[in-house]
């Protein structure tokens, strides 16, 4: 059907792409007769689904575009609970029962190592939560030029929904951003214009510990908190020590950058301290503004027993922990290891993984600042061949260099942490020239209503057939 508009099409939505829109597949005939494919992406379409779409441009191999009427739906589709859904970026698959996401995201994981020849019967299903709401510890918001705070609309980076709750961020940190939202607006602040460059506000983060219930403020703004502010700076302080004391945390951070992104130049610090204490499998973290850290602490929890069970650590053994961030694998392992040696490529997480594990008088680590593969290098002629090695890579996966080193390295067991299949799955066939057989993948949700997954996996070493 063709209308001035465009071609209006029936399509089947067989897959889902890598972020959790429909995917589909029409053919159709040219002026000469001869068949053409048309890839369609359809956000907030399900597997399974009939669905009609117009395609603006039909010339055109490639749409995407959301559906004008669902004519067949899918049984596991409901109502979304926020009224942000489908304009906010934030969640993908609230329109999804929690049931049918958690097999998505097992399916994903067996679709991703099965391309690389492994058994899909390895990987287990997807742990999921019980509540899958309000789960978040740390989220970032942002400021729009008229002052008004909120949060990036789908697909539109320059545009901002004025905030009104979200559903997966702690109801404590939605109260506090709304505070903040509410004195910027009394006050008249501008927001940054990320066209002109010009205004004050640029983004609010805001985490908290739910194990302490210590909670963090940080502001980004592209002047410092003196002057002519102060008077508006003065009320935000005392409107936040009365109305939320679990703020022991807040922040004033200098950041006059063109990247749109959350960093400081300079801190200020309007109360409290510039950190606050989080927990994890009983032992204690310092997180600071910039500091890495799971944003799901109860799965994350999870991951960290998962891990442990997985990983089997011995007190007689070595360890290294690759990527090893501020600790959050470092700690727990190296109380049932003889020694453990952390390697990051960030020195600030490197200072905070040594102040982490003094906090917790653990005296058995060393952490080195450098690159994965040199790193390995320089562990190894110190520290000697481990027996145990795990690695929590970030999305892109450790690389094939870094892989084959540690197939080199031959420790007896590795634990990969992963929070992309399709990475973790490239990189874990590069051990299997080097003796190392996957014995099982555990998938665990950290991030319900989204497309994402991470999974705990262990491989042991079995030696190079011959």
């Amino acid at each position: 059907m063709t209308n001035i508009k465009g071609e209006t099409l029936i399509a089947d939505i067989r897959q889902l792409d890598a972020k959790g829109s429909g995917q589909a597949v029409v053919w159709r005939e040219n002026e000469l007769g001869n068949p053409k494919k048309l890839k369609l992406t359809i956000p907030y379409a399900l597997p399974g689904e009939k669905v009609r779409v117009t395609v603006e441009r039909p010339w055109v191999r490639r749409w995407r575009a959301k559906a004008d009427e669902i004519l067949e739906v899918h049984p596991e589709r409901i109502g979304p609970a926020c009224p942000h859904f489908e304009r906010c970026g934030g969640c993908v698959w609230q329109h999804w029962d929690y049931s049918g996401q958690l097999k998505q995201k097992t399916d994903h994981v067996k679709q991703s190592i099965e391309a690389q020849g492994f058994d899909p019967a390895l990987v287990r299903d997807t742990i999921g939560m019980e509540d899958p709401w309000h789960y978040r510890n740390k989220m970032e918001f942002t400021f729009a030029p008229d002052g008004t705070l909120g949060l990036h609309e789908q697909g539109n980076f320059r545009s901002i929904i004025s905030l009104e709750t979200c559903l997966i961020a702690g109801k404590d940190m939605v109260e506090a951003a709304m505070e903040v939202a509410k004195w910027a607006l009394d006050h008249k602040l501008s927001g940054y214009d990320k066209d002109s460059h010009e205004g004050l506000l640029r983004h609010l983060m805001v985490r908290q510990s739910f194990a302490t219930g210590e909670m963090m403020l940080a502001l980004f703004a592209t002047e410092a908190p003196v002057g002519p502010l102060e008077k508006a700076v003065n009320d935000l302080v005392e409107r936040i020590e009365q109305k939320c004391p679990q703020v022991k945390s807040l922040l004033w951070l200098e950041n006059t950058n063109w990247a749109d992104r959350a960093q400081a130049e300079k801190t200020h610090i309007l109360a409290g301290r510039d950190f606050i204490y989080d927990e994890l499998v009983g032992y204690r973290y310092r997180l600071w503004f910039d500091t890495f850290f799971q944003t799901n602490p109860k799965q994350a929890q999870k991951l960290v027993e998962l891990a442990l069970e997985m990983g089997q650590p011995q007190k007689t053994e070595k360890m290294i922990d690759l990527f090893c961030g501020v600790g959050t694998f470092s700690l727990p392992f190296a109380s049932r290891v003889a020694e453990l040696a952390g390697i990051e490529i960030v020195e600030t997480s490197i200072e905070s993984a040594k102040r982490n594990a003094e906090d917790n008088g653990i005296t058995n680590t060393y952490f080195l600042a450098k690159d994965a593969r040199l790193g390995i290098d320089q562990v190894l002629e110190t520290f000697g061949k481990p027996e145990l090695l795990l690695l929590d890579p970030p999305r892109s996966g450790a690389g094939g260099k870094v892989m084959r080193r540690i197939g080199r390295s031959k420790p007896e067991r590795i634990v990969y942490v992963s929070c992309n299949p399709d990475t973790f799955a490239t990189d874990i066939k590069e051990l299997i020239p080097f003796g190392y057989q996957l014995e099982a993948v555990q998938p665990v949700d950290l991030f319900p209503h989204t497309y994402h997954v991470e999974c705990c996996a262990v491989l042991t070493y079995v030696g190079v057939p011959q």
